[in-house]
């Protein structure tokens, strides 16, 4: 939230300060996690982890959402804390736990889709709080020219559709899967009646491998 403030008031001393302590706060969450699970003798991948693993579009909404509530509970005459604190713990730290796990059993697939989700919430609560700082017209500096305020716009431009392209390949991908395990569970349901006999075991592949 700090990042996406320093970023629509174009306040750079904020900007440098917010990144040094996001980077700071995710460097200790990811190490603590990652120690964690080295030393913790709990080490399957339960649902809550797996979660977490396979980030899509559904995730920018949830990111993009949460961040519109943090900051607009901010910016309220009530300056709450509590919406924006909840918004930001289970948008950011799961992820990261998840990532720490990964690291620490070496499944760095893991680790991958844990980050990549990460990113996708941090980047995604960051323009939310860009969003409403502009509409809200908070008042902000003016870069030294037109043209640096262009370049800033476009830099964000890139950074929210880098962001966002994967999670839209990943969100159809996750649409297909579920659509074939239900079109092969209910054809198996149809289709495997054997006389004196029923089907114990099934297993369903989405995505074999060719």
């Amino acid at each position: 939230m700090g990042i996406g403030l320093g970023i629509g008031i174009n306040d750079l001393t904020l900007l440098r300060k917010s990144i040094y302590n996001y980077l700071i706060a995710t460097g200790a969450a990811l190490t603590t996690s990652t120690i964690f699970f080295l030393l913790s003798p709990l080490n399957a991948a339960h649902s809550e982890i797996l979660a977490r693993t396979s980030p899509s579009i559904y995730d920018v909404l949830i990111a993009l959402f949460g961040g519109f509530a943090g900051i607009i509970a901010t910016s309220s005459r009530q300056k709450g804390n509590v919406i924006p604190g909840v918004a930001i713990a289970t948008a950011l730290m799961p992820p990261l736990c998840t990532a720490g796990y990964g690291l620490a059993t070496f499944q760095f697939n893991f680790f991958y889709g844990a980050f990549y989700l990460f990113i996708i919430n941090t980047v995604f609560i960051a323009l939310a709080t860009f969003i409403i700082v502009r509409l809200l017209h908070f008042p902000h500096k003016h870069l030294q020219n037109k043209k640096a305020d262009k370049i800033a716009n476009r830099v964000i431009g890139v950074i929210v559709l880098a962001t966002l392209l994967p999670s839209i390949y990943f969100g159809y991908d996750m649409v297909q899967q579920d659509r074939f395990i239900k079109n092969a569970n209910r054809f198996i349901a149809n289709e495997a009646h054997f006389p004196n006999d029923y089907l114990l075991n099934k297993k369903l592949i989405p995505n074999p491998v060719q």
